[in-house]
């Protein structure tokens, strides 16, 4: 069997794994999963309004998949992606807010405000990486709590406009059109699956198609060999954050400029940046295959809205098939034995 098409089923077993699992649950736990699925399916996408959510849901998902699996090709573990989407939103919301200028300006000042202000954050972890060998794991983690204080200490100290919150964007700034709501009925979609499908092909881009990308995926290859190649390790470490960084910023945007308009004083952490995490994992770290797990993600956390009244299943059932997949997409290393094992069966 060759390695791409391992790749490919990989993933695939894994999902349906997890939809097994998620079944067993459901039939020990005394539900119907034949009702939670068809439920669900209906919930993600009966009609123009629940697919438009979905999509809204997907362009997050996406731009921080893709953050994290830039951090991956290039041999870092980015878990600060969740506070660079955080510091990233309220980027986008600021410039939003406090400027008052046309929507060909506007807009693109927002969404490079929020991309710088993901790989300043991102920059961080990178530099310490990078010269001082701290871990990046590490680091992130901590810049993550960091983020959510600093950014909720601002909205109700300097942006404060009532309950906890910011002003509402300009519409120059927004992502939203008018005939977009009517046209999937008052759903939250915006333009934003747009930039998220652009980002995938900059991703692609980048790093297969030019020299920066080939040294960038040579570092995480092996270090010391791209090193001995004469390559900068250090600097291509800073960069590849801030990369990552830049990405997840933009998702933050999508949110500011997009499904909410706004910025309110987070109670905790959004999840998105965690959720990228497993989406990246699904992709095999690929711009495509976190393209399509983003869709498979987002199909399932708003399906999963409608469980409950639909079929009576709790909706946490979902996030346990959520994480039943991530688990066999990180043990595919036995999936991958099975695959093997079973090829050469099949050459015999």
């Amino acid at each position: 069997m060759s390695k791409r098409l391992r790749n490919i089923l990989t993933p695939i077993i894994a999902v349906l794994l997890g939809i097994i699992v998620g079944t067993i649950i459901m039939l020990a736990s005394g539900y119907d999963p034949v009702a939670a699925y068809a439920s669900l399916w209906n919930g993600a996408f009966g009609n123009v309004y629940y697919i438009g959510e979905v999509i809204r849901q997907v362009t997050p998902y996406i731009l921080a998949g893709l953050a994290v699996a830039f951090a991956f090709r290039v041999g870092l573990f980015n878990i600060g992606v969740e506070g660079q989407f955080i510091v990233g939103w309220l980027a986008s919301v600021w410039v939003g807010v406090s400027f008052d200028l046309p929507t060909i300006i506007h807009l693109p000042l927002a969404i490079l405000a929020a991309m710088l202000a993901g790989g300043i954050w991102a920059f961080v972890p990178g530099f310490l990486k990078a010269r001082f060998r701290v871990h990046e794991v590490i680091v992130t983690i901590m810049m993550n709590y960091i983020a959510l204080h600093t950014v909720n200490y601002i909205i109700n100290n300097k942006l404060n406009q009532g309950s906890s919150k910011t002003g509402v964007i300009h519409d120059t700034a927004s992502l939203k059109t008018p005939w977009l709501e009517e046209l999937t009925t008052h759903s939250s979609m915006h333009w934003g699956i747009i930039i998220a499908i652009i980002c995938c092909f900059i991703m692609w881009f980048l790093l297969e198609k030019t020299t920066r990308g080939y040294e960038l995926r040579a570092v995480g290859f092996n270090q010391d060999a791209a090193h001995y190649a004469g390559m900068n390790v250090n600097n291509n470490i800073i960069l590849s954050m801030v990369i990552s960084g830049f990405f997840a910023g933009i998702a933050g945007a999508m949110e500011g400029l997009g499904t909410f308009g706004y910025m309110a004083v987070q109670g905790g952490f959004t999840g998105v940046g965690f959720n990228g995490i497993a989406v990246a994992l699904l992709g095999g770290n690929t711009a495509l295959g976190v393209f399509f797990a983003a869709i498979l993600f987002g199909v399932l956390k708003i399906g999963a809205l409608s469980m409950p009244l639909d079929a009576g299943v709790p909706k946490e059932l979902v996030d346990i098939i959520i994480a039943m997949i991530v688990f066999f997409v990180a043990s595919s290393y036995i999936i991958r034995v099975f695959l093997d094992r079973f090829s050469k069966k099949g050459v015999k």
